[in-house]
């Protein structure tokens, strides 16, 4: 996105701090002159005045402005930078005081709400260039509101300034940098699924053809029905299970919302499971995203292409964050009611109290009923910190005493959980996504999804 402005109106001059400083460092020289010497009095106002003269003429040395454009990008992911470039075009010489920039901005787009920057010559005369790296924190739209530009004299005793009220909007996506990286990419590439999937005979249940039984074949799958019509043995062929389904279920509530490494963990489990996402979509399974707080938001369609994985983007971009406690009874009741097969439930929560977490659950357990639930949560590394240093005071031990009590309470609900048959994935933010691919391979191997 590119805007451009040209044809400025007289841009006023203002004076900088370091005319300030020395108007206020004249006026108790102006009481010293009154105090020795009454009669020099008018030394001391017409020092401000001469003053005031140089910086207007060193702001109108400045040199005005005869355009600048500014270029804003339409799309950013959460948790990378992305560039916001500014260029102007000034009657002054290249080599003067670099101009500043100043952009106002959504809070989403980035910490402060605000980035200041230089802009540096371009080598073509008057011309300057400059651009500011923002990372956004939040998904979804983010507005820019205001830019300032200000260039100095070549004194520094005055600037001129302009404002100019922006009209820009960038929409934040999941971060989908783990989808991209080179490690995934090789492993799609080298795998059983490869970037179009192949059939994998012999394996699985799911049956392809029949041949003729060979010494050394599995006795097991021999065809007694077939053989006895063609007086001969066939053994079955059979390929590993597709077309499962797998649901990717998001806890967008008030844990969830908190912040891991700078980003909040919804935006961390989005990333990871779109990840997971792209490798079942390539692996022939079907995809479905859920999301919930304290009320379901929203169940996409199965996806069963991933030419289509946009769709999946897309959705979870849309994921709102609840400030509230999530209700997984209504939640999971819900998905329950959706899914007329049995399904892969990939569920990414969180819990910070036990009333909490016995819901879920209870939750859980019914879930597990009828489908295969991975239960996804990220290491707590502020309660590992809080248990693992060592105490200086009476606090700090009381402090230590509670964060063990938490651990060994979350320790407890994820062994229920175990207990009741959930495999449990529990690791740092940037490992999950891995270990997900891990198990969901193990578990689609095992032909335990269909």
């Amino acid at each position: 996105m590119k805007r451009f402005f040209a044809n400025f109106p007289a841009i006023p001059i203002v004076p900088t701090g370091r005319t300030l400083v020395l108007l206020a460092l004249l006026a108790p020289v102006a009481v010293v002159i009154a105090a020795t010497a009454p009669s020099a009095w008018i030394v001391a106002p017409a020092a401000g005045l001469a003053l005031l003269l140089l910086a207007v003429m060193d702001g109108w040395l400045a040199g005005g402005l005869q355009n600048f454009a500014y270029y804003v990008p339409s799309d950013a992911e959460v948790g990378r930078e992305t560039a916001i470039r500014v260029e102007a075009d000034i009657n002054r010489d290249s080599d003067a005081a670099a101009p500043e920039a100043a952009i106002g901005f959504d809070p989403r787009l980035g910490e402060g709400g605000s980035a200041i920057f230089k802009l540096a010559p371009t080598g073509l005369s008057g011309k300057f260039s400059g651009e500011a790296d923002i990372a956004p924190t939040r998904r979804g739209p983010g507005e820019l509101h205001d830019l300032w530009l200000r260039w100095r004299g070549p004194l520094g005793l005055a600037a001129r300034q302009k404002y100019v009220p922006l009209e820009a909007t960038i929409r934040v996506w999941p971060d989908l940098s783990p989808v991209r990286s080179p490690v995934l990419q090789t492993f799609l590439r080298d795998s059983q699924f490869g970037l179009v999937a192949r059939r994998v005979r012999g394996e699985g249940t799911q049956f392809e053809a029949l041949s003729e039984y060979e010494p050394g074949m599995d006795r097991r799958r021999i065809d007694w029905k077939a053989s006895a019509r063609h007086t001969a043995l066939y053994a079955r062929e059979n390929e590993a299970e597709r077309d499962n389904q797998i649901v990717f279920a998001f806890d967008c509530g008030q844990s969830m919302c908190e912040p891991v490494d700078g980003l909040p963990r919804i935006d961390r489990a989005v990333s990871a499971a779109l990840m997971a996402a792209y490798v079942a979509l390539k692996g022939g399974d079907k995809v479905s995203l859920f999301g919930f707080a304290d009320q379901p938001q929203m169940m996409t369609p199965f996806i069963v292409d991933s030419r289509a994985f946009h769709r999946l983007q897309s959705a979870a971009a849309e994921l709102d964050y609840v400030p509230r406690e999530p209700n997984f009874t209504l939640a999971l009741a819900t998905l329950t009611a959706r899914l007329k097969r049995r399904s892969l439930i990939v569920l990414f929560s969180d819990f910070s109290d036990p009333t909490s977490a016995e819901l879920m659950v209870e939750s859980v357990e019914r879930l597990v009923r009828h489908h295969l639930v991975i239960f996804v949560t990220m290491t707590d590394t502020e309660l590992e910190d809080l248990t693992a240093t060592d105490p200086d005071s009476m606090g700090d031990i009381a402090i230590a005493v509670g964060a063990d009590a938490l651990a060994r309470q979350r320790e407890l609900v994820l062994t229920r959980l175990r207990r009741l048959g959930v495999d449990v994935i529990e690791a740092r933010h940037d490992a999950i996504g891995y270990r997900l691919i891990d198990l969901y391979l193990k578990t689609k191997q095992a032909e335990a999804i269909g």
